[in-house]
């Protein structure tokens, strides 16, 4: 897909860290953008920044995401791109017992379900809500309608202690990906997935510098932390290579995640 002005996206989870990377990479060759987040305030300030237009939206709710849809269409036009960073995570055992008082308890189940809400369900209502919308635009040339790039993470692959509700959404983004990317095959959308390792985001902004140096010293190389516009760049090429289709990318400088 060529990229210029004549072509729109919407970016979830937009407003910060690895969406507003590739927001940005994608508003410098003058697609216009549409971020979708719950934080206002930046959502704001960079859609003006870019020229684009901030939607408040939930993931989780299915009303929330039609309107911003709605909004977003009606602002920057039918989105030919879709980029799927929404999402969070949480460190919590299956079953554990305190060391002090030998009490034995289990992950909490709405603690698990609201993960799976978030970065699988959120993430597929996004890509068959945009899919709809991409299905009704004539194609490019070569029969292109539109590319969608998830995000998932290294924890599909090998996640850690804790992280079991975490790595079942991420190995559930990186699951569906074949499928949708065979669905949507006669349409002409190309569907593929990221899976980021430790980035430099919003979520390690707030560590100790130490501790984000130890973070950054497990990776093989390069021994540091993931710059967001290292994940924009290959967002950038999976959406911009039209032979990349139904494909699952490790992006994590060859790092495999400890157990703990």
């Amino acid at each position: 897909m060529k990229l210029d002005s004549g072509i729109s996206a919407v970016i979830t989870g937009g407003a910060s860290g690895l969406g507003a990377a590739t927001a940005r990479r994608l508003a410098a060759e003058g697609v216009k953008v549409a971020l979708f987040d719950l934080n206002a305030e930046k959502g704001e300030a960079l859609a003006a920044e870019l020229g684009g237009v901030f939607c408040e939206v939930n993931v989780t709710d299915e009303a929330s995401v039609d309107a911003g849809f709605v909004k977003s269409r009606a602002a920057v036009g039918q989105e030919r791109i879709l980029i799927n960073c929404a999402g969070t995570g949480n460190a919590i055992k299956t079953a554990s017992r305190n060391r002090d008082s030998g009490e034995i308890s289990h992950f909490p189940l709405d603690k698990f379900d609201l993960i799976i809400q978030i970065n699988l369900v959120g993430t597929f209502r996004c890509i068959a809500k945009s899919a709809a919308g991409m299905m009704s635009l004539d194609p490019l040339p070569g029969g292109e309608r539109g590319a969608i790039v998830n995000t998932a993470s290294v924890a599909a692959e090998d996640g850690q202690i804790g992280q079991a509700a975490y790595s079942a959404s991420k190995g559930g983004v990186v699951g569906m990906t074949l499928p949708i990317a065979r669905d949507l095959s006669r349409e002409g959308i190309r569907v593929n997935t990221i899976l980021p390792g430790i980035f430099d985001t919003p979520l390690l902004a707030g560590a100790p510098e130490p501790v984000r140096q130890a973070l950054g010293a497990q990776v093989p190389f390069p021994p540091r932390l993931g710059d967001p516009a290292e994940y924009a760049a290959l967002a950038h090429l999976m959406v911009t290579n039209g032979y990349m289709n139904g494909e699952d990318v490790r992006l994590d400088g060859s790092i495999r995640m400890a157990p703990r």
